[in-house]
């Protein structure tokens, strides 16, 4: 029998139940400490001057939804990139992908999540995330009159871009729901009409994602740095969402595996996702670079700016965080995951992997905290909490969707050559 069930333990159950709650209190002790015990740096010139520039003053509201966000986008790439990757195996007729799939579909249960948690954190702090926010940039003889936003106003407005937000769950959400039901129903009643059906949708959904994948990083990231623009930016963020969902998606396996789930699954099912892995790690890296060096080689002042505050600027805040970014997520896999023997061992590749979840959680974190917690971000009790309470909650929507239904596809036409796949 080739039908395999997740059968999830009370005891697993209550371990991430217990890290939502230890996040939870880490959070609110965390809040607890930076109202009482500094953390603003309210005195400090860099506070000093923002204040005059109209930027709001930097307390633990900042901080916590800054932190919010960032969970936010950073897990919610990830389920996006489930149901990316997903299409992309029906379109390309893979065959290799198989005994993965269902991995790949469950990271998909945690958009619903994401969508509630995003609407709730923007129309709360709003005015903590987003200079943009504010309505006096946009009133002429206004001293915080600014008129380079004021000219972005038709396109970075509240309703429009709520309705932009709404847009971009339903979408991913509907496909989602869209792809899943063909998927399941496949296993129910066979046949090839649910796979080529499959197919168009995932053929339609490549081009949904196309756009909506640069129009929400647009949105929900470059825009906290209003002034500053960037054309790859679209596929930076993408990058980093792409690298983080292959990470994850080979973590989870090697679990389920080691658990005694996908019991097909071998050594080069493992190897293709460490190609894939160690590939799109050179990607990503080859789109920063890109990015960073046409920045830094044109050294236009309204360009420059970005990376000035991410590379020197704030007291060098930020700089320590510049060079890790790239070492764990470019050194660190290129040097590991350089030879086929290495892409094919577990323990390279679940090193590899939980370096890489962490690492893209820093790229996030470098491209969202200047630009709403300036020079006064940090890690702490907030950070470590915000980041556990976003992990359990996407484990439990994760396993639970992987529990729906059977972890082998075991009806879909190209079963058999997933089994004996070899490279």
């Amino acid at each position: 029998m080739l039908e395999e069930r997740l059968s999830i333990s009370r005891r697993t159950n209550n371990q991430f139940y217990l890290m939502i709650g230890i996040g939870l209190v880490l959070l609110v002790l965390g809040i607890f400490l930076t109202m009482n015990g500094g953390g603003s740096h309210h005195g400090s010139p860099e506070h000093e001057t923002a204040t005059a520039g109209g930027h709001h003053a930097i307390d633990w509201k900042n901080r916590l939804f800054a932190n919010l966000w960032l969970n936010n986008v950073y897990f919610t790439g990830i389920a996006v990139i489930g149901l990316f990757f997903t299409a992309v195996q029906y379109v390309s007729y893979a065959g290799w992908s198989v005994l993965i799939k269902r991995v790949l579909e469950a990271f998909g249960y945690y958009l619903p999540v994401g969508a509630i948690v995003m609407l709730v954190v923007f129309l709360i702090g709003q005015h903590q995330l987003f200079h943009w926010t504010d309505h006096t940039l946009y009133e002429e003889g206004n001293p915080n009159y600014d008129p380079i936003i004021a000219g972005k106003a038709s396109f970075l407005n509240i309703p429009f871009y709520l309705i932009r937000m709404v847009g971009y769950f339903a979408l991913w959400i509907i496909f989602f729901i869209w792809m899943r039901k063909q998927s399941v129903a496949e296993d129910l009643e066979g046949g090839l009409d649910y796979y080529n059906k499959s197919i168009r949708i995932g053929a339609m959904f490549l081009v949904v994602f196309g756009v909506t994948s640069s129009l929400s990083a647009w949105d929900w990231v470059l825009s906290i740095d209003t002034h500053w623009f960037s054309t790859m930016f679209g596929w930076y963020v993408f990058a980093s969402w792409f690298v983080s969902g292959l990470a994850a998606t080979t973590l989870a396996v090697i679990v389920l595996k080691q658990n005694g789930y996908l019991q097909m699954v071998n050594a080069n099912h493992l190897h293709d996702l460490g190609k894939f892995v160690f590939a799109f790690s050179i990607f990503w890296t080859y789109v920063w670079f890109s990015q960073f060096m046409l920045i830094w080689y044109a050294n236009i002042p309204e360009e420059s700016i970005y990376f000035m505050e991410r590379l020197g600027g704030y007291k060098d805040h930020y700089t320590w965080i510049f060079f890790v970014n790239l070492i764990v997520n470019f050194v660190f896999p290129f040097l590991v995951l350089m030879t086929r023997d290495a892409k094919r061992q577990i323990i390279m590749l679940k090193l590899v992997c939980i370096a890489l979840l962490f690492g893209h959680w820093l790229d996030f974190y470098l491209m969202i905290m200047p630009g709403t917690m300036r020079g006064e971000s940090g890690f702490g009790f907030i950070e470590l909490g915000a980041a556990l309470l976003f992990l359990g909650i996407f484990l439990v929507t994760f396993t639970r969707g992987l529990s729906k239904a059977s972890l082998v596809p075991i009806n879909h036409p190209f079963l058999e050559e997933s089994i004996h796949h070899t490279v």
